[in-house]
């Protein structure tokens, strides 16, 4: 079932074409073999729905990159941008402005602590090469810490600090970068049976790991506060507290990454808020403006900040703060507030995804976990559920892929757009989506999975 939204531009495959054939000529696609590719052409979309030029809408199970937080073509994000646009389009980051201020002012009164300084970048990869180089120039030290299920962009620093596979072409064994294990209960790589196991015995890994490494080496240990792209892992109960202890015991800077996680996606403003955990750096971007004008940022401790107040610190940006990126980080942060988005979240997570996931697992053989919380929530499939056997290899492509991709194919046929990494769906919907709306996500899951399911043993 594709339904016509009814909000849709008029139907006109001629112009898709066009647009498809454009593409196809001259884009370039990121993380993309280009012969091998099929873009959907796109004419619109409205909330939590898209649509392409032939009227056929879709459920936007995926949130962009999971960063429509408040869904797309908010009326009053995109009154901002206009206003700004027509009051001071753009201008340099070494002035004070008020878009750029006011916005800083926002995000400053949410994030925990006393992280009440922010750095302005482009997105989400900009922010943690950013955090990363304050930390070292702060400690003096080179090396940093992070885990092997983890994604933090795709720049230089970024990507090698990175776990998944897309780091592999790019990897740079001098960058002066350690991975260890993170928690992850359902496939623990500490051989642990409950929550408290997982914790200590994630802990005492990495202490053997600061033990081998040389503590006094170390400049940052960074994580994904709930790893996302990785699998939407919510760490154990005293995990995060504990590695912010054995940060502060050796003189380390933590460094919590929300750029997905955070801005309402897991039902308060900040993941780290579930954890009571404050780091000394935190990375950000996507949901701070629903992805309306590129825009992320570091939140910087006053320990850190005081680092570089007499001494200048050697980072830039041509569009550090740009105006229109502000305004919508100002607008869509008086949406969330307004219109209850993050009670939103976590009032659907609560109620409608999470007891609707965990009932479609109790009916699916090919669903083995279902993990999350707010409007981030992932599906591990696998092809055996006592064995936990992943439903495609780790990194599958092609024929091995064929599981997933029929499950990806019946989603769509069905009006639902999923997000797909590996063996697992994530349902990531904007944190605006209302009942009805997480309701028919799960109808068209349903159908999907039910092709999944033909691929267990």
């Amino acid at each position: 079932m594709t339904p016509h939204a009814p909000h849709a531009p008029h139907v006109d495959p001629a112009a898709g074409a066009a647009v498809k054939a454009a593409d196809r000529a001259h884009v370039f696609h990121s993380w993309s073999a280009q012969g091998l590719i099929d873009p959907l052409a796109v004419a619109g979309a409205e909330g939590a729905y898209f649509w392409d030029y032939d009227g056929n809408r879709y459920l936007d199970f995926t949130s962009g990159l999971v960063y429509t937080n408040i869904g797309y073509q908010h009326p009053t994000v995109v009154a901002a941008i206009q206003e700004q646009a027509g009051k001071l389009a753009t201008f340099a980051p070494a002035f004070a402005i008020e878009a750029r201020s006011e916005a800083a002012r926002l995000i400053a009164e949410r994030t925990p602590g006393d992280l009440d300084k922010i750095f302005f970048t482009n997105g989400g990869a900009e922010a943690v090469e950013n955090a990363v180089r304050m930390a070292r120039l702060h400690t003096g030290r080179t090396k940093v810490l992070s885990a092997y299920r983890s994604y933090h962009g795709a720049t230089s620093t970024a990507i090698n600090l990175t776990g998944d596979p897309r780091r592999w072409p790019s990897d740079n064994g001098s960058a002066g970068v350690v991975r260890f294990w993170a928690p992850f209960l359902y496939r623990s790589p500490f051989h642990a049976e409950t929550e408290a196991e997982e914790c200590s015995r994630a802990l005492q890994h990495l202490e053997d790991t600061l033990a081998f490494e040389g503590p006094g080496t170390i400049a940052a240990i960074i994580l994904e506060t709930i790893p996302g792209t990785a699998g939407i892992m919510t760490p154990p109960p005293g995990y995060l507290a504990g590695v912010r202890e054995i940060c502060d015991r050796y003189g380390i800077v933590f460094i919590l990454d929300e750029v997905m996680a955070g801005f309402g996606r897991t039902g308060k403003w900040f993941a780290a808020d579930h954890f009571d955990v404050v780091p000394d750096l935190m990375t950000f971007a996507k949901g701070v403006n629903s992805g309306y004008v590129p825009l992320g940022g570091v939140a910087i401790s006053a320990e850190i900040a005081a680092t570089f107040e007499t001494r200048a610190y050697p980072g830039g940006l041509t569009y550090s703060g740009h105006p229109l990126a502000c305004a919508a980080a100002v607008a869509t942060i008086h949406v969330m507030e307004d219109e209850k988005v993050i009670e939103n979240a976590a009032h659907i997570g609560e109620t409608v995804l999470g007891p609707g996931l965990r009932e479609l697992a109790e009916r699916h053989p090919s669903v083995g976990e279902v993990r999350g919380l707010g409007a981030f929530w992932a599906l591990d499939l696998v092809r055996n559920k006592e064995t936990r056997e992943p439903l495609v290899p780790y990194n599958a492509a092609g024929e091995a892929n064929a599981p997933m991709a029929a499950f990806g194919a019946a989603a769509k046929k069905n009006g639902l757009w999923p997000f797909i990494n590996m063996n697992r769906t994530h349902a990531v919907p904007a944190c605006n989506i209302t009942e009805a709306e997480a309701k028919e996500g799960l109808a068209a899951l349903d159908a999907a999975l039910s092709v999944a399911d033909e691929h267990t043993a």
